[in-house]
């Protein structure tokens, strides 16, 4: 099954977010963490994962996350509180992989 997601990078502050999407997920947010793109996220420092969801249709997630990006910002933030209320990093212990 080919998965694909929208997720959404906050800088340390969580000021900023950035919202994406990926039929990679471990592989994109590990380019966030090393600025391997100089753009946005990597201007503003967003480089921890706060949410994402997951699709089987990369059509779906392009849709999605167009939808996500033309909302407010509070309505993001409640996105991110419904699961993670802290704005934990939800990629803490992934980069393991990639060492």
């Amino acid at each position: 099954m080919n998965r694909s997601y929208v997720y959404f990078m906050a800088n340390k502050n969580n000021t900023v977010i950035y919202i994406g999407v990926t039929s990679d997920l471990l592989k994109r947010v590990y380019q966030h963490k090393t600025k391997f793109h100089k753009g946005f996220s990597a201007k503003y420092n967003c480089d921890k994962l706060v949410y994402f969801e997951e699709f089987t249709d990369i059509n779906l997630a392009i849709s999605r996350e167009k939808q996500l990006k033309a909302g407010n910002r509070k309505r993001k933030e409640d996105l991110i509180n419904s699961i993670n209320p802290e704005w934990n990093d939800l990629s803490d212990g992934w980069l393991f992989y990639f060492n």
